[in-house]
């Protein structure tokens, strides 16, 4: 016999005002990620924050203003945390209501179920299904994790979210406390700038290394997804997808008949994937399709699985690099930008893969206060953080070249960064460069 859900549904249901009385002072609370960021409860938290003392808020990549902090603008009530930096998030920090958490985005689930407390738990969902699952749509992440640590588990449905499959990718109806029912609302969207010709000589780089039946990681930024537009009119084939965020690009690839995935050894003939963000007609493409695979994090960014697919290719971004090969791809000094993310463990996971290769991109030249400057510089500047040590460095592409930074000693590897500092900037960089004993005489 079937068991029917209806009367637990409704006997846990409430309004958001009544889940948001739950909140005690001093509470953790875990808005989790993305798109399962709440918005209902949110607000019902903002109409009594005033209330409270010393609430702790702990979320990710927040698509949308935050209410209770934006209700609590002088931070006497609560304090928000966040695992990786939205540009929401960003703005937030820098009016001084937001504190980052570093960490590798792949022990996120590890991290909650050894050291972290959670009082209540609020995540935005799909509606239940048949089987008594509130599925996390396009924002598994960390999700179960966090759900199985809280003392208290409360989720807001929106029947706009996207259905997915996968595994550890929803909470049963037993483990949750309070469901408010959120109707149908609107997902919010995040999309990449257009290319320019700075991020399309960079794809055009990058695309000629990447072979057919490659599996690939794009990270954000219009730089990874130029090499996916690149892609679409390419002679590759059979290529994989094997990637932390689900992005527009990809979905194009795989609508252009580009992927297969039918030379993965994980989740072979399906895209893998921990969360999404794009556009609604992404969102639309998630929903309910076999051929994509949500997974937690530990499932997606851990290197030993990230390996396990031959020909694993990770495209990311980088904001700084040094002459001997540290890379900031997350701080603009004590500024944090954004965070460590899944960088450094699909640069590594793309390393050890059979034939991998591991892409930090990067335009040459930036403007600060009306100011050219270079991103490739003799040392990171002060406070900067180092997002991937020198150690771990592969390729590294601007729009004036690409280089393999493996195995070169810091003579070479400063000689070969500065040949892709933009050439105003090459006299001054190898003058530094000697001046630091960074150059060898013989220069290479």
């Amino acid at each position: 016999m079937t068991r029917s859900f209806v009367a637990e549904l409704k006997r846990k249901t409430v309004s958001a005002a009544e889940a948001a009385a739950v909140v005690k002072s001093g509470d953790w609370l875990d808005y989790g990620f993305g798109l399962g960021q709440p918005d209902l409860f949110d607000q019902a938290l903002a109409a009594r924050i005033q209330e409270l003392e010393g609430v702790k808020v702990r979320g990710c990549l927040a698509l949308r203003p935050r209410a209770a902090v934006e209700a609590d603008p002088e931070a006497h009530h609560l304090e928000y945390f966040s695992w990786y930096f939205s540009a929401v998030e960003r703005r937030m920090h820098d009016r001084g209501l937001c504190h980052h958490i570093p960490m590798n985005f792949g022990e996120a689930p590890d991290y909650y179920r050894r050291f972290l407390e959670v009082d209540v738990a609020v995540l935005k969902t799909t509606p239940l299904d048949s089987h008594g699952f509130f599925n996390f749509g396009g924002a598994v992440t960390y999700e179960k994790a966090l759900t199985e640590k809280a003392r208290t588990v409360i989720v807001e449905t929106d029947e706009s979210m996207p259905y997915v499959y996968g595994v550890e990718n929803g909470v049963h109806i037993d483990d949750v406390d309070y469901v408010i029912d959120g109707g149908r609302g609107s997902l919010p969207t995040l999309l990449n700038p257009p290319a320019g010709p700075t991020e399309q000589k960079v794809a055009e780089l990058i695309a000629p290394h990447i072979e057919d039946g490659a599996c690939l990681q794009v990270g954000i930024g219009a730089m990874p997804n130029a090499v996916c537009e690149l892609l679409v009119n390419s002679p590759v084939k059979d290529l994989g997808v094997h990637t932390e965020m689900f992005v527009d690009s990809l979905m194009k690839l795989y609508q252009a008949g580009k992927v297969t995935g039918a030379h993965k050894s994980l989740d072979r003939f399906q895209m893998t994937y921990c969360f999404a963000a794009g556009s609604q007609e992404l969102y639309e493409f998630l929903h309910r399709n076999p051929a994509c695979f949500a997974g937690p994090v530990d499932y997606t960014n851990l290197p030993h699985r990230i390996m396990q697919n031959e020909r694993a290719v990770s495209i990311c971004n980088a904001a700084q690099i040094d002459l001997t090969g540290q890379v900031c791809a997350e701080s603009a000094g004590l500024r944090q930008i954004s965070g460590t993310g899944g960088q450094l463990q699909f640069i590594r996971g793309a390393y050890a893969s059979r034939g991998g290769k591991a892409f930090l991109c990067m335009s040459a030249v930036y403007e600060r206060n009306g100011r050219r400057e270079s991103r490739i510089v003799p040392r990171l500047s002060d406070s900067n953080i180092v997002t991937t040590p020198r150690s771990d460095v592969m390729y590294v592409v601007t729009e004036y070249g690409l280089t393999n930074l493996k195995g070169k000693s810091v003579p070479e590897r400063a000689r070969a960064l500065i040949d892709l500092a933009a050439p105003d900037f090459r006299e001054e960089l190898t003058r530094t460069a000697r001046a630091y004993g960074l150059l060898s005489r013989s220069c290479f």
